[in-house]
């Protein structure tokens, strides 16, 4: 069965305007064209296309997509480079991740403080509070935000 841009598109839960892009970045080398030149989605490009979509939320550059997509067409002589680029992107990835949960960290540091506050009617006691008296998740959250970096 054919799909059109539209049709692709819904099923991808994706505006048609990202296919054509897609395309015109030189993502779509797969996809099929009619004689007057109309994209023509085929069920395994369904495949293809949720590949771009997750290694574009990954944080993947186009470039590097664009790369493994050329990887992937060239067959099997190519499955190192492509292992290696997602080993790569894996790591960039993990390190986001990390970066992301010390900031929703803080977050439920805060949502903490100000929910004690509150209670209290004032900051006074969640601000007088020393480290040790703090919910132990929290610890290490109000040291490294209280703890200022040396300079070299």
């Amino acid at each position: 069965m054919t799909y059109t841009v539209g049709e692709m598109a819904k099923l991808l839960g994706v505006p048609s305007s990202t296919l054509r892009y897609y395309d015109k970045e030189g993502l779509l080398p797969f996809v099929e064209r009619s004689s007057s030149g109309i994209r023509m989605f085929h069920e395994k490009d369904y495949e293809w296309l949720q590949m771009i979509g997750c290694l574009k939320k990954a944080g993947m550059s186009l470039k590097d997509i664009r790369q493994y997509i050329h990887l992937a067409m060239e067959g099997d002589s190519t499955i190192e480079e492509r292992l290696q680029l997602f080993y790569r992107q894996r790591e960039l990835l993990q390190a986001q991740m990390e970066a992301l949960q010390r900031t929703m960290d803080v977050l439920d540091y805060k949502c903490w403080y100000y929910e004690t506050a509150k209670e209290a009617g004032t900051v006074q006691i969640p601000q007088s509070m020393s480290v040790d008296e703090l919910p132990p998740q929290f610890r290490k959250v109000k040291k490294d935000l209280v703890k200022v970096p040396v300079v070299d």
